[in-house]
């Protein structure tokens, strides 16, 4: 599996209410998406950025990172010829992505995702 970016998705109460923390005292000041349940804050010098999670919209568990790569379908069959547990089936959701969750050896759970061009 070829790994493009990984991100942080960081467990909140309230996307809103933790937004200020983030983007005044950490300048991540811009927002690239907020679905919701869901938000990505980033540094427009730096790039550094975060993913802010109430809960997954259509998972069972939120996930601890987001891993993008090129081809999630292979990366889902290595996954599964590997063993490891899948907590989110292959899905292509309706806000633009095709993904799953993996759990790794110390039960973090990963998104492992791509974007439709």
């Amino acid at each position: 599996m070829r790994v493009n970016r990984v991100i942080a998705d960081l467990q909140v109460a309230d996307i809103e209410a933790a937004k200020g923390f983030y983007t005044d005292y950490l300048g991540l000041t811009t927002e690239e998406f907020n679905l919701g349940w869901v938000a990505r804050y980033t540094n427009p010098d730096t790039g550094a950025n975060l993913q802010l999670v109430t809960t997954d919209a259509t998972a069972p568990v939120a996930p601890v990172i987001s891993v993008a790569t090129d081809d999630v379908d292979a990366a889902y069959e290595q996954a599964r010829a590997r063993g490891y547990q899948i907590v989110h089936p292959l899905t292509t959701e309706s806000w633009g992505v095709r993904r799953f969750f993996v759990r790794d050896p110390d039960g973090n759970v990963i998104n492992v995702v791509a974007h439709r061009d």
